[in-house]
């Protein structure tokens, strides 16, 4: 019964990261439709990249969270490939928020931890771009 629960766990702990992937996506394709439409409307200010800024920070508190199911998913993941750790407290089923609370960080290491996930390749593309590309625009 442990290992179908923790199969179950597992499985809508996946899904939900997954869905946190489709919506980083879909903040990402928000920044670059805001600048487009400022772009053809020639309404380029500096209230754009503030919002750009904002998305970006918000893209990687997503991101963040996102991190938080992948640490549990990869416990799972452990557990479920080798039953001799099911006893561990952290290897019962749906732990998760007990788990986060139990290591939950300060804010100052909350804040670091957005600042890393913005830092990341796949978050800050395509952030940094829009940003020069305005940042340019706004200079000329």
């Amino acid at each position: 019964m442990q290992t179908s629960d923790l199969a179950n766990e597992w499985s809508l702990l996946q899904n939900q990261y997954d869905s946190y992937e489709k919506y980083s996506l879909l903040i990402k394709l928000v920044s670059v439709g805001i600048l487009s439409i400022a772009f053809f409307i020639h309404h380029l200010h500096f209230s754009i990249l503030i919002l750009l800024l904002v998305l970006w920070l918000q893209d990687a508190i997503w991101k963040t969270f996102q991190a938080r199911i992948e640490g549990r998913l990869l416990q799972l993941e452990g557990y479920l490939s080798d039953d001799q750790n099911l006893d561990r407290a952290d290897g019962r089923a749906y732990q998760f928020n007990r788990l986060y609370l139990e290591a939950r960080p300060g804010m100052v290491k909350l804040i670091n931890e957005y600042f890393h996930q913005a830092i990341r390749p796949t978050v800050a593309y395509p952030h940094v771009i829009l940003i020069l590309v305005l940042s340019v625009k706004l200079m000329f």
